[in-house]
């Protein structure tokens, strides 16, 4: 199985050389831990018992100014922000390693104000609710500022501005440049694209169709191959959110659509496996399900029964979700 989860085709090694083994199953799913690598694993166990020489140390094999799976795994670590500013402190003469901190205190920063916020709708977010929500993402904003500062080429940081910036609810003219900025330093950035659909969804201001307009022309740029065809499947997923219609995208064009995004990306002979490859394919695989389409098949036989949190946190129970899919396809 850990050949299937890490390898990189008939031709790759047999199983990662730092793979974690698979917790148990339910559902016939079982969650991905730290990306299903030790490596990450001694990262985050660093992170939570607020350990910034372990977690420096641990930072070695990682770029968390360019990879955005491993910043993420830091971000859900109760207690983080209670220490990490204070490493910052400690790291002030050396520019990469108080960059870093900032970065990471940023981002969990992000995490948290939605915590306080929570997924309910507007209309029934209290107003203390409110008040911890803006009072955490103005320190996000700050630390995260100041990370880009320190190293103008991190894509990352952007990343977490645009979330920021949408929770805080700033200009559009201030979430385009903030976009533009992390495309400067990386175009075809799937993570970027993915925020910006989500800026785009009506619920955020945005008009209907908006995002998928976007979505396909950012993957037409794109190589065969890459992961940017995530954008397309995760655009329709948030139409289908938008929609009262729970079966608006099982129409031949859509179920088309996605299967020809799946094939030239996820499923194409040159895409890269990388560390967290599995939340891309877990972004098609809800997509391609919702459409009703049978290449979902192909996806669920390579995931094995991973499950990543998004983006079936959209649905009431995603692991019994998960299952019913895959078991119908």
């Amino acid at each position: 199985m850990l050949g299937k989860l890490f390898g990189r085709g008939a031709e790759g090694p047999a199983a990662h050389p730092h793979a974690l083994p698979p917790r148990k199953q339910k559902h016939g799913t079982y969650a991905l831990r730290a990306l299903g690598d030790a490596r990450v694993l001694a990262l985050v166990e660093a992170a939570d018992a607020g350990d910034w020489a372990a977690v420096k140390a641990a930072l070695a094999p990682f770029d968390l100014g360019h990879e955005q799976e491993v910043l993420g795994q830091l971000t859900d670590v109760d207690g983080l922000e209670e220490w990490i500013v204070r490493a910052a402190e400690e790291d002030k003469d050396d520019k990469e390693l108080r960059a870093t901190a900032l970065l990471i205190s940023g981002a969990r920063h992000v995490a948290w104000g939605w915590e306080a916020r929570t997924s309910a709708r507007a209309v029934d977010v209290g107003r203390e609710q409110w008040q911890t929500f803006y009072e955490r993402l103005r320190i996000a904003e700050e630390h995260l500022l100041e990370a880009a500062e320190l190293r103008p080429g991190w894509v990352t940081p952007w990343r977490h501005l645009l979330t920021s910036g949408r929770g805080m609810s700033v200009d559009d003219s201030v979430q385009e440049a903030r976009l533009a900025a992390g495309l400067r330093r990386d175009p075809l950035n799937l993570d970027l694209h993915l925020e910006w659909v989500s800026h785009l969804q009506p619920r955020w201001g945005g008009e209907p169709g908006q995002a998928l307009e976007f979505a396909q022309k950012a993957f037409a740029a794109a190589p065969d191959g890459h992961r940017l065809g995530c954008v397309i499947a995760m655009a329709r997923i948030e139409e289908w959110v938008e929609s009262d219609d729970g079966e608006c995208l099982q129409q031949p064009r859509i179920r088309a659509e996605l299967r020809e995004a799946a094939e030239r990306s996820i499923l194409h002979h040159a895409y890269e496996r990388r560390l967290g490859w599995q939340g891309d394919y877990n972004i098609f695989a809800m997509a391609l399900s919702l459409a009703g389409s049978s290449t979902a098949s192909n996806v669920f036989r390579e995931l094995d029964g991973v499950i990543t949190e998004w983006p079936w946190t959209f649905m009431s129970d995603p692991e019994k979700a998960y299952a019913r899919f895959r078991k119908a396809f």
